[in-house]
C-alpha cells in the first residue's frame, strides 16, 4: 500500500512527488543523483515511510549505545561513528560518481552543518546526561521543535500555525509524562542547572542544525553530499573536543563494540540522517523536527520489549498524547 493511500492518519503522506516540496537541482543536478541512490537518498519513499525511518531506527539507537559504553570515552565513540558514516558516503559518492567538488563556502555551510547536527548537538547531550536524569535530557530536548517553528519562521518566512503549536506542547507534555517518575528524583542545585543548561544548549544545537540543513538543501546541495562532509566535520570537532579535554582516543575490540559501532554509522547515521534530512527538505524543519518527540515514544515501546518497562497510567497518558500531537503537527490540513 502506498503512503498516500493510508488514508488521512497523520497527514505526512504527502505526495512524495509534489514539485512543491522538490529543491531547486541547481549546480549538483539533484535528479541524476536521486535516479542513483535509491537507497541513501530515498527519493521513491513517501513522507510517512521517510518519517517512520527516522523514528524506528533512532528509538532503538539507544540499546545499541549502551553496548558503546564502557572502555571507550562517549565522545570518542561519537568520532568513531560519524567518521565511519562520513567514510561510507564518501565511498558510496565515489562508486557512484557522485560530485564531490564543491567551493569553500560550501564546505563553509557544510561544516557549520556538522559541527551542530552532528558534532555539538552530542557532546551537549553526554554532558547533560552527567549532571540530570536522562530522562529530563529527553524531555528537554524535545524542545527542539518550537526551536524549529521559531527559526524557520524567522529565517524562512515560514507562517507560525497555532495548530502545530498545540500539537507540540501537547507532545513535548506527552514525553514528560512518560518519563515522570524519572523527572521525581531531579534535585535543585548547581548542578542540576548546569545539565538542564546543557541539555538546552544540544537542542538549540540540533535545531540550528536542522535549519542549516535545510538552508543547504535550498541552496542545491545534495543531502548525501552534505551529509558525507558534515559527519565528517562533525567528527572533527568532537575528536579536536576529546583531545582538548584529555580523552584517551582508545577502541574495544569486543564484538558487541564492533557490531553497535556499525549499527550507529550504517543505520543510526547513514540511512537515517539521510531520511530524515530528505524529510525535512519536502515537509520544512518546522515538522519534521517533531521526530525528537516521537523517538522517546518509541524508545519506550522497545524498552518494554527488551527491559521490562512496566507501564504506569501516566505512560499511557503521555503516549496518547504524543499520538495526538503528532496528528496535529504533521497532518497537512
Amino acid at each position: 500500500m502506498s503512503d498516500s493511500a493510508r488514508g488521512p492518519g497523520t497527514g505526512i503522506d504527502d505526495n512524495a512527488n509534489d514539485a512543491s516540496r522538490r529543491q531547486d537541482a541547481g549546480r549538483y543536478a539533484p535528479a541524476r543523483e536521486e535516479a542513483a541512490l535509491p537507497h541513501l537518498n530515498f527519493p521513491h519513499l513517501g513522507n510517512l515511510s521517510l518519517y517512520l525511518t527516522a523514528v524506528l531506527i533512532w528509538g532503538t539507537t539507544w540499546i545499541a549505545i549502551t553496548y558503546q559504553l564502557g572502555v571507550v570515552p562517549p565522545a570518542v565513540s561519537v568520532v568513531y561513528r560519524f567518521a565511519l558514516a562520513a567514510a561510507i558516503l564518501l565511498v558510496w559518492c565515489v562508486l557512484r560518481s557522485l560530485p564531490l567538488k564543491f567551493g569553500w563556502r560550501d564546505h563553509a555551510a557544510m561544516a557549520v552543518q556538522g559541527s551542530l547536527l552532528f558534532g555539538a548537538n552530542y557532546v551537549l547531550v553526554y554532558l547533560s546526561e552527567q549532571h540530570i536524569p536522562s530522562g529530563l535530557t529527553a524531555v528537554i530536548f524535545c524542545s527542539m521543535v518550537f526551536w524549529n517553528m521559531l527559526g524557520a519562521r524567522v529565517f524562512f518566512g515560514t507562517p507560525l500555525k497555532a495548530r502545530a503549536w498545540i500539537g507540540a506542547t501537547l507532545g513535548v507534555a506527552g514525553v514528560g509524562l512518560v518519563f515522570a517518575p524519572e523527572l521525581t528524583i531531579f534535585s535543585r542545585g548547581e548542578d542540576s542547572l548546569l545539565g538542564l543548561g546543557y541539555g538546552m544548549a544540544s537542542a538549540l544545537s540540533a535545531s540550528l542544525g536542522n535549519l542549516v540543513a535545510a538552508r543547504n538543501q535550498r541552496s542545491g546541495l545534495p543531502v548525501v553530499q552534505q551529509n558525507a562532509f558534515g559527519m565528517l566535520y562533525g567528527a572533527l570537532l568532537v575528536a579536536l573536543w576529546a583531545a582538548v579535554t584529555g580523552q584517551a582516543f582508545v577502541f574495544e575490540g569486543t564484538t558487541a563494540y564492533v557490531i553497535s559501532l556499525g549499527y550507529l554509522a550504517l543505520f543510526g547515521s547513514v540511512f537515517a540522517f539521510g531520511a530524515y534530512l530528505t524529510l525535512l527538505g519536502r515537509i520544512g524543519a518546522e515538522r519534521a523536527g517533531y521526530v525528537s518527540v516521537a523517538i522517546p515514544i518509541v524508545a519506550v515501546l522497545i524498552s518494554t520489549l527488551f527491559e521490562n518497562f512496566q507501564w504506569h497510567i501516566l505512560t499511557f497518558a503521555g503516549v496518547a498524547l504524543c499520538v495526538v500531537g503528532n496528528v496535529l503537527v504533521l497532518r497537512k490540513k
